[in-house]
């Protein structure tokens, strides 16, 4: 019988990262409901189906190099062509309130 850490390490080894991730969940959920082997084996299975999309997601962003993303209040406006005032309007979301059309606001700002 292999030890946790064994198991762990194999998969490392195997690139299993959302089954190591959820290893210890996993295990400890099935030991307290007593669930069946392939119950484990299928949650297992969910975890790394799942973790694999945003492992590749997460390793795209990083070799796009994208700048970190700022806050709106972080950004500066100064010597830019950005009209500060109706992008602050935009993100105060206060148009949907007062049910306004933003495409007037952008074809006047535009021009």
């Amino acid at each position: 019988m292999m030890e946790r850490s064994e198991i762990l390490t194999a998969m490392v080894e195997l690139k299993l990262y959302g089954m190591k991730a959820a290893y210890d969940e996993i295990i400890t959920t099935a030991v307290k409901r007593q669930h069946e082997p392939q119950h484990v084996v299928g949650d297992l299975l969910t975890a790394e189906i799942t973790e694999k999309p945003a492992r590749s997601i997460r390793y795209q962003i990083t070799i796009a190099k994208l700048p970190l993303a700022k806050e709106i209040n972080d950004f500066t406006f100064d010597d830019t062509p950005i009209n500060e005032t109706l992008v602050r309007d935009l993100t105060s979301g206060d148009f949907l309130a007062h049910q306004r059309n933003l495409g007037c606001g952008l074809i006047a700002a535009s021009m």
